[in-house]
């Protein structure tokens, strides 16, 4: 199947998306800073330069778009119809690229959150299951003993 667009549009849209500073980003890093936590963004000293990073309480936290870290079930995270090889390819990659943060992670002690795209924009529409996610959030971090949860 053809792409409806052109290639150079194509490589416009794509390269207007961003890695930081999405809004689910600084949405989370209100709610963190609400909480009363202390955190870093981006931190590059951190295995996979997690969105925020909670160091008293060595908590990496993730926000991951559902499209390109492939949300199991989520409606966001469809397959493109055009040029299938090559998101094959990119998705396999992301995927892999993850377990391998995951796992440095691990091995470093450091405790991991990820919360999804999907996530956030229902918490926008539905104030009580923010304030339940927030819960959640908030007891992971503060009083958890899990090494990895995500929230969705």
């Amino acid at each position: 199947m053809a792409d409806i667009v052109s290639k150079e549009r194509r490589s416009s849209n794509m390269s207007a998306i961003r890695s930081k500073g999405t809004l689910p980003e600084l949405y989370f890093r209100g709610v963190f800073s609400k909480l009363g936590y202390r955190y870093r963004l981006n931190d590059k000293r951190v295995a996979g330069t997690p969105d925020i990073f909670v160091l008293k309480y060595h908590v990496a936290v993730f926000i991951h778009g559902c499209f390109w870290h492939r949300h199991n079930g989520c409606k966001y995270a469809y397959s493109p119809k055009s040029n299938i090889d090559f998101w094959q390819q990119k998705f396999a990659h992301n995927i892999e690229r993850d377990k391998v943060v995951s796992e440095q992670l691990e091995n470093a002690g450091v405790r991991q959150l990820v919360i999804w795209e999907c996530t956030y924009k229902h918490m926008l529409k539905d104030v009580d299951y923010a304030s339940k996610i927030i819960s959640a959030v908030n007891a992971f971090v503060s009083t958890g003993t899990e090494q990895y949860t995500e929230v969705d």
